[in-house]
């Protein structure tokens, strides 16, 4: 192998662990401290794995988690990389856009608040 195809090879490495980005977790907090706000949440927790990041939001700390906010990466292509995963393990809502999906717990905010 010469050391072009080496160099090009250590370009596409694929990262050790999957986090949100910045542009990413704006929206996330922005939900989160709403429902904070509105006394549904209290806590929250974040997992950046291989294959996956994990935004978990709680009631109580010591409780299972409400919701998980999932980005994969690899299912970009297909059923789209973010979801919203409910206590039970249920998908709520997967796509492409993490604002739209994100939009299956606002309208759990909108009733709250009426």
């Amino acid at each position: 192998m010469n050391i072009v195809n080496m160099q090009t090879k250590s370009h596409l490495k694929i990262p050790e662990k999957i986090a949100f980005q910045r542009l990413e977790l704006a929206p996330i907090l922005n939900l989160y401290g709403r429902m904070v706000a509105a006394g549904e949440w209290r806590d929250y927790g974040i997992s950046c794995l291989r294959e996956v990041a994990v935004f978990s939001v709680f009631k109580r700390t010591a409780e299972n988690s409400l919701f998980r906010i999932e980005k994969r990466p690899k299912l970009r292509n297909k059923q789209g990389m973010y979801a919203v995963i409910g206590s039970e393990g249920q998908m709520l809502k997967r796509g492409h856009d993490l604002k739209s999906v994100l939009g299956v717990i606002e309208r759990k905010l909108i009733r709250t608040v009426d």
